[in-house]
């Protein structure tokens, strides 16, 4: 793995699915990802991650895990020995599908959730030999085509998911985020810091701000993740002042949440 995985690292560039769909997250129209959104959860020792090409050609593809943190407000990355995925490098013929088991091979804290991203990376390949029938090997010192980057959140005794009805049979976790949000001023800018005293992460979607009558939407799908106990910024449109609120859908609950802004 790359020197600089040992540190923390703030983006992952390319493309990066941060949201759920039931048919998994695909691009460059060739790569299926399933399911977007796994969990292992208390008492699981492993669950399934399923890629399948949808393209002509074969994929060759790099799967790494990185414990996922938040720090001042920002996402951080960092190479970890709790998570293992396997196998860590796969080619998928054309129409073929790829069992990633990711396994606990660490214990998670009891009444904790541990966040994690998986990077999967499809790796260019050169072209089939056609005399000799030699499959096409890796690219060497060449950038990812593309790269898929997906949350894990896996659980320690006293935290499950549920069965939840208002969701469609969508599972929903036992245990709640408590969000609340401020105005803080950094170099010279204004940001909205939403902070999570919660056990569990918060996913914010289809987030606005309300002052008065008007609105001024945030994001009309992902917004991001607040993990359990941190705190995420993100720039204050100019204008916002007290007496606003903030306005998003938290875990997919139908109920939108209201939080008052701070001054």
């Amino acid at each position: 793995m790359p020197p600089f995985t040992k540190f923390a690292m703030v983006f992952f560039l390319l493309l990066s699915f941060l949201s759920g769909s039931p048919g998994g997250a695909r691009a460059s129209g060739s790569v299926l990802i399933w399911p977007v959104d796994p969990v292992i959860e208390q008492g699981e020792r492993a669950k399934a991650l399923w890629l399948e090409n949808r393209g002509n050609k074969p994929a060759l593809l790099q799967v790494r895990i990185f414990s996922w943190t938040q720090i001042d407000g920002q996402d951080h990355y960092a190479d970890q020995e709790e998570i293992v995925g396997t196998p860590p490098m796969a080619r998928i013929e054309p129409g073929k599908r790829q069992l990633v088991r990711l396994t606990r091979v660490s214990p998670t804290p009891p009444g904790t959730e541990k966040a994690f991203r998986l990077v999967i990376d499809e790796v260019p390949m050169q072209p089939a030999e056609t005399e000799t029938g030699t499959p096409g090997k890796p690219v060497m010192g060449v950038q990812f085509q593309f790269r898929y980057s997906i949350p894990l959140f896996v659980y320690g005794d006293g935290l499950r998911e549920k069965s939840r009805p208002d969701r469609g049979g969508k599972v929903g976790i036992d245990g709640e985020p408590v969000l609340a949000c401020r105005v803080v001023a950094q170099a010279g800018q204004r940001y909205l810091e939403i902070s999570n005293t919660g056990p569990v992460h918060a996913r914010l979607t289809n987030a606005h701000i309300r002052q008065g009558s008007g609105s001024t939407v945030l994001a009309e799908g992902l917004f991001g993740y607040v993990l359990a106990g941190t705190s995420i910024r993100r720039p204050l449109p100019q204008g916002v002042r007290g007496g606003a609120v903030l306005a998003a859908t938290v875990n997919a609950d139908p109920q939108e949440r209201v939080m008052q802004i701070l001054e």
